[in-house]
């Protein structure tokens, strides 16, 4: 066992040598993990390492593997996970498990109402212990609420108070900050320090290292299905962990690769969206040159994602005011289908719901966008054409999957963001609009994702940006404009870059928006 002062503390749950084959694939292969009281044991690795597979059999998703489980010194076999949940374990999945139509309590007591002494459901008392649950993570909710009206960040808490609500010694959190903004970020850490000081044992999956650092007592790493290293936090230097995650050394987490920029590609002049009677952008004006990389900062709910939206024709052209100007020529995008017709592709925040049809097929998700290429004036698809030009760019891509045939739910997360790029780079894109397009994938797919926006830069597609993570941006992009409240706050040429001053600008009241502006350079501002 590793030496450290989590060692000291009982361990509460023990796997040993856990052992999963699926068919063809043995995804987990001799994992031994141990669980202390008290212990945020951060568990990482790249996709398909088996992290997933790991705990969804600690949580009675998987009942059937070689190895044995061990709770309280005890030997355990999960037959589902009610059972897991009635032993302490509780997991928080990456993709929320709410019910958007029922309320905020009914989703926290779903499946373990009170009842009254008539047998009744008890919803008052069910609403005011959701409200104490919320009160503990800084929630500001009605508990009366639909969930369909929240946030995804305030879903995201939702899914912990529900957790809570089950007074579980294990807390599993797969990617719990992915939707997350700073602020909700550090009340979480807080909340997770002070379970731990009420002796729960948190385990903690995420590909966002400084968080791993930040929270973390323990650091076990996954690669292939097999443990290659574990010890306390303190103990494991990034420039290790990243070794041990990936099989090598990178050298640079983000590369960014040499271009020689060009003309403008595209244009917005004094953009606004308005929903309903919300004035959500207001006056954004900005460009994008051939070969370019321009990162779109801000907080959550500054207006990025609506910003890439309203680009790319999702809202209606009435909600729409402003100027949009492609290769010098004024746009009107009707649809989205219209925007990719025009040479723009969005990859969406959520992938899995806006990018991919989930239950198709490699082949069919890449050629999705292009099927007017492949198909012959009878509106025949021509199936030979199109199984080509998939299987180039899944060579190109270097996309891991088994045949094109297999369903792009099986890929792991980083394999699945180079389909949805595969898709548009099939129809000829000129400009990439990329929403969060590293969240949820592993250190080693992120290189890999960002050598291929550097190639695809260099041979001139240009490229709006939208990313949470400040390094990301300060990294990979050539530019960087700042979002405060659907207003443009600020904009910052890459020998300007500041990470202060861009977190500056993005907490910047809306009153003071053009004073940054007007301090820029005449050519930073152009």
């Amino acid at each position: 066992m590793d030496s450290g002062v989590s060692d000291q503390k009982p361990i509460i749950l023990s796997m040993r040598h856990i052992t999963k084959r699926f068919p063809g694939v043995v995804a987990l292969d001799g994992v031994t993990f141990d669980v202390h009281a008290a212990e945020v044991h951060a568990l990482v690795g790249e996709n398909g390492a088996g992290k997933s597979t790991l705990m969804n059999i600690m949580s009675g998703v998987y009942t059937t593997f070689d190895g044995e489980m061990l709770l309280n010194d005890q030997p355990v076999a999960f037959h589902n996970t009610r059972e897991a949940q009635n032993s302490g374990i509780a997991m928080i999945h990456q993709e929320l498990n709410l019910v958007p139509e029922l309320t905020v309590y009914e989703n926290i007591f779903l499946g373990r109402e009170y009842k009254t002494r008539l047998g009744t459901i008890d919803r008052w008392a069910m609403r005011r212990a959701s409200e104490q649950l919320m009160a503990k993570l800084g929630l500001e909710i009605d508990s009366n609420r639909r969930v369909s009206q929240l946030r995804v960040g305030q879903r995201q808490l939702i899914e912990i108070a529900k957790a809570l609500n089950l007074n579980s010694r294990i807390i599993i959190m797969d990617e719990p900050t992915s939707a997350l903004s700073d602020s909700e970020v550090e009340y979480l850490f807080s909340v997770i320090r002070s379970l731990s000081e009420h002796d729960v044992a948190v385990i903690y999956i995420s590909h966002r290292l400084d968080e791993v650092y930040s929270i973390a007592d323990r650091i076990t790493v996954l690669r292939d299905g097999r443990v290659v290293g574990s010890s306390p936090a303190s103990e494991m230097p990034r420039t290790r962990l990243i070794s041990l995650m990936v099989g090598r050394d990178l050298e640079v987490l983000y590369p960014k690769a040499p271009v020689e920029l060009g003309d403008d590609v595209f244009r917005v002049e004094n953009l606004s969206y308005v929903q309903g009677q919300t004035q959500i952008l207001d006056r954004i004006s900005l460009h994008v040159r051939a070969g370019e990389i321009v990162g779109i900062g801000g907080l959550m709910g500054a207006g990025r994602t609506q910003l890439l939206e309203a680009i790319f024709g999702v809202y209606p052209p009435s909600a729409i005011s402003g100027r949009m100007i492609l290769n010098g020529q004024q746009v009107v995008f009707e649809s989205p289908q219209d925007a990719i017709e025009h040479g723009l592709g969005l990859i969406a925040e959520d992938r899995k719901q806006q990018s991919l049809v989930l239950e198709r097929s490699v082949a069919e998700n890449t050629s999705l966008a292009a099927l007017r290429m492949f198909t012959n004036r009878l509106g025949i698809l021509r199936q030979r054409a199109e199984r080509r030009a998939v299987r180039q760019v899944v060579d190109d891509l270097n996309v891991k999957t088994p045949t094109i045939e297999t369903m792009v739910a099986n890929l792991s997360g980083g394999n699945q963001q180079k389909v949805v790029i595969g898709k548009f780079l099939l129809s000829q894109i000129k400009l990439f609009l990329l929403d969060e397009p590293t969240r949820g994938i592993d250190v080693g797919a992120k290189a890999e994702i960002y050598n291929l926006i550097g190639r695809l830069a260099q041979n001139g597609t240009a490229f709006l940006l939208v990313s949470s993570e400040m390094p990301e941006l300060l990294a990979v992009c050539d530019r960087i404009y700042v979002l405060c409240e659907g207003r443009l706050t600020g904009e910052f040429s890459r020998d300007a870059f500041d990470q202060e001053a861009l977190m500056e600008a993005a907490t910047r009241f809306v009153g003071k928006v053009n004073n940054h502006l007007q301090a820029q350079p005449e050519e930073v501002r152009a």
